[in-house]
């Protein structure tokens, strides 16, 4: 008897399960139709003139208000601000952060200037859509956590943030990047 009932309560919490997940895959967003890369488009995308490189005092503020950022939230990180060349000008290394973030953190901010985007584009493009030959092209780095710094509608340098998942680096940076990035 007792087998009896642990067969049908083990039977019944698989079909739950099971329903669950099948719900879950239902409420599930449909993914998004790739890009086509065949198509032309009118306007040159991510083409946001270079302006004059950030300056050193500037880069601390960013990189002070990373260091604040990942303070509250718990989360040892490596930050560097970039000019629009993608050479360093600032960076930190919190207390505790992986010391391969070091080198990510830069390549992060150097992408982002150099390509004008965030690297959260480069990401999308590879996972979501497949496009791996985004990893051919130089010095790409396929990760969230590198933003530009836009001034007065000109790139002015990059920030990276690493030593996180990618959604924690991007959080961090993108509370970084509003320091220099206000919607004017």
């Amino acid at each position: 008897m007792k087998l009896r009932n642990l067969t049908a309560i083990a039977l019944a919490a698989g079909l739950l399960a099971a329903g669950v997940a099948s719900a879950q895959q239902a409420a599930a967003p449909a993914p998004s139709a790739p890009p086509d890369l065949n198509a032309i488009p009118d306007k040159m995308p991510f083409n946001v003139p270079f302006g004059t490189p950030i300056a050193m005092e500037r880069a601390q503020a960013v990189i002070q208000a990373a260091i604040a950022e990942a303070n509250k939230r718990g989360w040892p990180e490596d930050f560097a601000v970039v000019d629009t060349n993608g050479d360093l000008v600032a960076f930190a290394r919190m207390d505790g952060a992986q010391l391969a973030s070091i080198a990510i953190s830069q390549h992060k901010a150097r992408t982002a200037a150099r390509y004008r985007r965030p690297t959260h584009a480069f990401e999308d493009a590879v996972q979501k859509f497949g496009f791996n030959y985004i990893l051919t092209l130089d010095d790409v780095i396929a990760s969230r956590g590198g933003i530009p710094l836009v001034d007065g509608g000109k790139i002015i340098g990059a920030v990276g943030c690493s030593g996180g998942t990618g959604s924690q680096d991007e959080a961090i940076c993108t509370v970084a990047a509003a320091t220099i990035n206000k919607t004017q």
